[in-house]
């Protein structure tokens, strides 16, 4: 008997003035004291001081917590779960892009846990589990990439070794999402390419997993189809409303998708983030051709739906060519030498890979050669 087992998110809230809904919900929630989880970046903007003052006119007080910056690091949710306790906090709310959410998740979990972040992660032999319910937790996206609004895991680098590490967890699910596309229109261009180029990939990489979940292949390549329409767009119109809303929507849908499962291109993302500290989406969208090839012969047939629903092709072939385009028409570097990627750098690179565990569900399986021979590729003339 084969049984499965299939779960979705949570409530979301989708639209123009989305944002503007967030003290009605939490003042119902009986909250009085939020802790706004957001990054350097965002600090200084006006969508985070209005979001103080409407919180402040709703009589709750509010406090912003901006240590967040690049990949979220354990010791980012240590300092913001530090802020929460003194704060004497009620509830969290995340503002930003992944890694302000995947640190506003953690710092909710941990405000009523002990020990460290990396306890809980899911690889950890010894792990700990959560016993504890999560304090409110609610998600402000202002990117349209990770979809981590509507995730149920946070990714945590370990501040020495800089290894990705998963706390997968249904509690970590927001109780509410506010995904508002006006809060994404400041977003610059290149920034838009990356964050938009891992929303196509998560619905890809879902959608090609060998797991069995149709209803996830259905939202997977719908979020691809909408992607491969509104990416270019925003990144060529930043003000462009329709492309942005539809990009937060793809993003939402690939992360809602990829519960079902990932592959070798998160591997090697995740790999070039440890090793070379880059950018997720940046790292996703340099390898996402290369590992598609890799990848191709293993499942045609989604391949030939894939360059369907976003080019209009009939094979594999046509969607892998259409992916070196897309990076071309939205300036992405083709190879890893653009970004500071060296030979010198690839026995590393394989290592992380291999020890990551999205590879585990690729369509193709990757030995340690095939990670040589995929990183070899990217390095370009490195």
């Amino acid at each position: 008997m084969i049984v499965h087992t299939f779960s979705f998110p949570t409530q979301i809230r989708f639209g123009v003035g989305a944002r503007t809904l967030v003290p009605e919900y939490l003042k119902s929630a009986g909250v009085k004291r939020p802790l706004i989880v957001t990054d350097k970046g965002l600090a200084g903007l006006p969508m985070t001081a209005t979001l103080a003052n409407d919180l402040w006119a709703a009589t709750m007080e509010p406090v912003v917590f901006s240590g967040v910056f690049g990949n979220p690091t354990a010791s980012q949710v240590r300092a913001a779960t530090e802020a929460y306790r003194k704060h004497r906090a009620d509830a969290v709310v995340g503002l930003g892009g992944g890694a302000a959410l995947d640190v506003a998740k953690a710092a909710a979990l941990m405000a009523v846990h002990d020990g460290d972040i990396l306890d809980y992660a899911w690889d950890n032999p010894a792990g700990v589990r959560v016993q504890q319910a999560l304090p409110c937790f609610i998600a402000i996206p202002t990117t349209a990439g990770t979809g981590s609004e509507v995730g149920r895991s946070a990714v945590i680098s370990d501040d020495q070794t800089h290894v990705k590490r998963v706390i997968f967890n249904p509690v970590l699910l927001a109780r509410a999402v506010f995904a508002d596309p006006e809060l994404t229109l400041g977003l610059p261009s290149g920034l838009t390419a990356a964050t938009g180029m891992d929303a196509l990939a998560h619905n890809v990489e879902s959608y090609l997993s060998p797991t069995y979940h149709p209803v996830c292949d259905g939202i997977a390549l719908e979020g691809a189809r909408i992607a491969a329409r509104a990416l270019p767009v925003a990144v060529r119109n930043g003000a462009d409303l329709a492309a942005r809303s539809e990009m937060l929507m793809a993003s939402m849908m690939g992360a809602i998708a990829f519960q079902k499962d990932l592959g070798a291109l998160h591997s090697c993302a995740h790999a070039l983030g440890t090793v070379l500290n880059l950018h997720h989406g940046l790292a996703i969208a340099i390898m996402f051709d290369h590992v598609m090839a890799f990848n191709a012969s293993a499942a045609p047939a989604k391949f030939a739906e894939l360059a369907r629903v976003t080019m209009g092709g009939r094979k594999a072939d046509d969607f892998i060519a259409w992916l070196a385009w897309l990076k071309v028409d939205i300036g992405i570097p083709a190879t890893l030498d653009a970004v500071g990627g060296k030979r010198k750098h690839r026995d590393l690179l394989v290592a992380q890979a291999m020890a990551d565990s999205c590879h585990q569900t690729n369509p193709r399986p990757c030995t340690q050669e095939d990670f040589e021979a995929l990183f070899d590729t990217a390095l370009g003339a490195a």
